[in-house]
């Protein structure tokens, strides 16, 4: 992917160049607000990590200028706020994802990968929804059929990818890059163990699972469920 990177903090802004290239990302990066608006409209990108505070412009006013001027390029919001309104303000100022500093390197190169894979036209709010399941990525409450259900971390994280990609087939290799941060397989049966306690909390003890196991592949969320 061919990725603007907008930091000011020119240490950090390196770091991250160079764990995107050294994935084979083509990088471009930028230091000020007014410059990241340029480079956006002027397109060619498939992905902007753009920090919030920013010289000459704030993060979240480059990304309501880019939105309004059309630009759809998914975007990875970095911020060292880590509440919930300021992540709501972030969502709602056009980003698809956010990051909180100080981050992990794994953690960003996964995010941004997934931002990657995912079609270009999704929902941007903080809902997701599919069949009965409702998810709220800000408040980390799930329900199925209205009733509340209590998920781990790691079980969250999983039916997030999970309803991202609702019908079709999610495989255990992105599961274990988007969650994990591996890129191989450790030959463990832990994505297995989280999808079965999963589904035993989103199925309620029926017969038919709403997460449908796809042979040799991986799971896929019902639509009909």
């Amino acid at each position: 992917m061919h990725v603007l990177v907008v930091e000011d903090d020119r240490e950090i802004g390196a770091f991250v160049r160079s764990g995107l290239e050294a994935r084979g990302h083509l990088v471009r990066l930028v230091h000020e607000g007014p410059q990241a608006v340029k480079e956006g409209e002027a397109g060619g990108f498939d992905l902007l990590v753009l920090d919030r505070m920013l010289p000459g412009m704030e993060g979240t006013e480059v990304l309501l200028r880019l939105r309004r001027a059309g630009v759809d390029t998914p975007v990875l919001l970095l911020t060292a706020r880590g509440s919930i309104e300021d992540r709501v303000h972030g969502l709602e100022a056009g980003a698809d994802d956010y990051l909180v500093k100080p981050f992990a390197l794994p953690e960003l190169l996964a995010r941004v990968e997934a931002l990657g894979r995912r079609p270009r036209q999704f929902d941007r709010s903080s809902i997701l929804a599919a069949g009965s399941i409702r998810l709220d990525r800000l408040s980390r409450k799930v329900t199925r059929k209205g009733k509340d259900i209590v998920l781990h971390p790691r079980e969250f994280q999983i039916l997030e990818e999970l309803m991202r990609w609702a019908g079709q087939s999610v495989s255990r290799a992105l599961l274990w890059r988007a969650i994990w941060c591996y890129d191989f397989d450790p030959g463990t049966k832990l994505v297995e163990s989280h999808v079965s306690r999963l589904r035993a909390k989103l199925d309620f003890g029926s017969a038919e699972s709403v997460i449908e196991t796809v042979r040799g592949e991986g799971y896929r969320l019902r639509l009909d469920a």
